[in-house]
């Protein structure tokens, strides 16, 4: 097996087992959780950093406000698209995240023309359109925006975006975002402590080690997705990605119990159908330009 496969399934399959490491958590606060999140993040960056020795970007970066502009936009995104997430994990809503991340690669490919000029073609603008008819299908169904879906697809997609033009690779990328928004979250925790709440006060021993955790399992996937992004195509990051959302939705129907009636499903249903076109149409590309 090409070792980028490898390491590019083990992320998302990762990021596909979110909800069972948020659902340990459930009884903190989710915004308590992301400032957590980004504090051990940073705490594990700085240590691969100072173990690779990879630290002159760093002062070059500090000296560029236009990059630190950027990433300061994208660090609020990601925290935006985390504090949803944890949200919805934790209200029972895991089937609703996996439907942003399977509506995500569509909302790339709009953002692309959209923002970069990119021509998609017809059978993926096809793709797009079918893909919109179940999100109008669900909004029917529930009498309301999936807004979580949608946020998580927005967020990240302007995220991805952002990344994509961005200056820096994904562990300096991560550890600038990470180390920007720091002094926030370490301000929020020091204010809960100080009025006697939150985990490090009321937190036991399990709630700390799983807060502690949240560190490496947010920066390891993120890099061993780097590592495979470089050395397989992108058709085949684009199937392998569908995992992560696929084992968000079976975590959700099957161990969580979360409802999925067939009316409601149909919404899905057409999704896929999307995701089937839009995949297919990027492999039969990939064969007539390989």
């Amino acid at each position: 097996m090409n070792i980028g496969v490898l390491y590019a399934a083990v992320a998302y399959t990762c990021w596909g087992l979110f909800p069972a490491f948020f659902k340990q958590l459930g009884h903190v606060n989710p915004l308590e959780v992301v400032m957590h999140r980004m504090v051990w993040s940073l705490v594990f960056l700085m240590g691969v950093l100072a173990l690779l020795r990879r630290w002159t970007w760093l002062g070059e970066v500090m000296r560029q406000p236009r990059v630190l502009a950027a990433f300061a936009l994208s660090a609020l995104l990601l925290s935006a698209n985390w504090s949803v997430y944890v949200w919805a994990v934790q209200n029972a809503q895991v089937v609703d995240a996996s439907l942003g991340y399977f509506i995500l690669p569509l909302v790339n490919v709009a953002f692309g023309f959209v923002f970069l000029h990119e021509r998609p073609r017809r059978v993926q603008w096809l793709a797009v359109a079918v893909a919109a008819a179940g999100v109008v299908w669900l909004t029917l169904q529930a009498g309301r925006l999936p807004w979580v879906a949608l946020v998580l697809a927005a967020t990240f997609g302007v995220y991805g975006l952002l990344r994509k033009v961005a200056a820096l690779g994904a562990l300096e990328g991560l550890t600038l975002e990470t180390l920007l928004l720091a002094p926030f979250a370490v301000a929020m925790l020091a204010w809960w402590t100080w009025n006697g709440k939150g985990a490090l006060i009321q937190g036991d021993t399990s709630t700390l080690g799983w807060l502690l955790l949240a560190g490496p399992l947010t920066a390891i996937p993120l890099l061993l997705f780097a590592a495979g992004a470089r050395r397989i195509p992108m058709a085949t990051l684009g199937v392998l990605q569908y995992i992560s959302p696929s084992l968000q939705m079976l975590l959700g129907v099957w161990l969580y119990a979360e409802a999925f009636d067939p009316a409601r499903a149909l919404g899905f249903y057409l999704i896929w159908l999307a995701l089937l076109i839009y995949s297919l149409d990027g492999w039969m590309a990939s064969r007539r330009h390989p």
